[in-house]
């Protein structure tokens, strides 16, 4: 039987485009993620952006892949692109 492949949607420019799970680097992620975390706790973090701690700490752990409702909801609080959350740019 052979392997189903999962995919993630995610948005850029406008569209919904559809990436390939195996390309998100929960690494890259999780460092990004720490980063703009700025030293706070999950818990402070987490009541900041207004998504659960233990989702925060599934991705900071490496464990789970944001969903495209959080990364918009990231964008948004960060004033960035899904686009550089997810590594795909620099800024």
């Amino acid at each position: 039987m052979a392997q189903s492949q999962v995919f993630l949607p995610y948005m850029a420019n406008n569209n919904c485009m559809i990436v390939h799970k195996e390309e998100f680097n929960r690494e890259e992620f999780a460092l990004l993620l720490k980063s703009l975390m700025e030293g706070k706790s999950i818990l402070a973090f987490s009541k900041i952006v207004g998504i659960p701690q233990r989702t925060i700490n599934h991705w900071v752990n490496k464990q789970k892949t944001p969903s495209i409702e959080n990364l918009m909801h990231l964008a948004k609080h960060f004033d960035c692109s899904i686009d550089y959350l997810v590594g795909l740019k620099d800024y």
